[in-house]
């Protein structure tokens, strides 16, 4: 890693209560340039996967902070799309990225043991989860692009929510489909391009199918999330 550990901010409840009640009343834009007032770049860790409608949170910290770094989780078994689409957002918004992996020898057992089908989770965990886990002591905040009317899980969640050692920030979180369809739009967003192939949620390519909403995610499995988030 090429940071140096910083000291974690830990948040009372009471502070994340202030903190939720101030960036529930500002737009998705002001919630980014507000975040750079309330914590220093050196807190705040960004991830992103690069699948579907990501250019919309990689836009915004594009227009306010071109010099964050950007953490692409690669499992090794991406979409050749989702590479392209990386390999394109990056100099358009002039994106910070570094691709962060699993261990080389657990992501091979994956691959041998073909563990997506026998144990999703297990899978999951090797080649999403963990590699985040020291990235995770280095932050006090963790900004992802979740959308509360994408999974029940995540409708039941809040701006700011604290998650073990971290706290979560989703300035996406209460953005409606149709007002990220129009800021898309509005905005000449380009989309990932297995949308165009009626893929809406996109990950790997063992556990994705074309499907509405996550619908196409493990399919024929009641899995509706990777593990980062919860």
């Amino acid at each position: 890693m090429d940071k140096e550990l910083v000291n974690k901010r830990e948040f009372s409840s009471e502070a994340i209560k202030s903190l939720n009640k101030k960036y529930r009343k500002l737009a998705p834009l002001e919630r980014v340039k507000e975040l750079y007032k309330d914590f220093g770049q050196d807190e705040v860790m960004l991830t992103s996967s690069f699948a579907a409608t990501s250019a919309f949170l990689l836009k915004l910290f594009s227009d306010v902070n071109k010099t964050q770094r950007i953490y692409f989780i690669d499992t090794g078994y991406h979409f050749k799309e989702t590479l392209i689409y990386k390999d394109y957002l990056t100099p358009l918004y002039d994106l910070n990225v570094k691709s962060v992996t699993a261990d080389t020898w657990k992501h091979e057992f994956t691959s041998k043991d073909q563990t997506w089908i026998k144990d999703p989770n297990m899978c999951c965990s090797i080649n999403k989860v963990e590699p985040l886990e020291g990235l995770k002591k280095l932050y006090s905040v963790w900004v992802s692009g979740l959308m509360e009317w994408q999974t029940n899980h995540r409708s039941s969640l809040d701006i700011f929510e604290q998650r073990n050692d971290i706290l979560k920030f989703y300035p996406l979180l209460d953005i409606s489909r149709k007002e990220r369809d129009n800021f898309i739009k509005d905005h000449h967003l380009p989309f990932h391009p297995l949308i165009s192939k009626g893929y809406y949620s996109i990950g790997c390519t063992h556990c994705t199918l074309p499907g509405k909403g996550r619908e196409g995610r493990w399919n024929n499995n009641p899995k509706t999330e990777c593990g980062l988030h919860l």
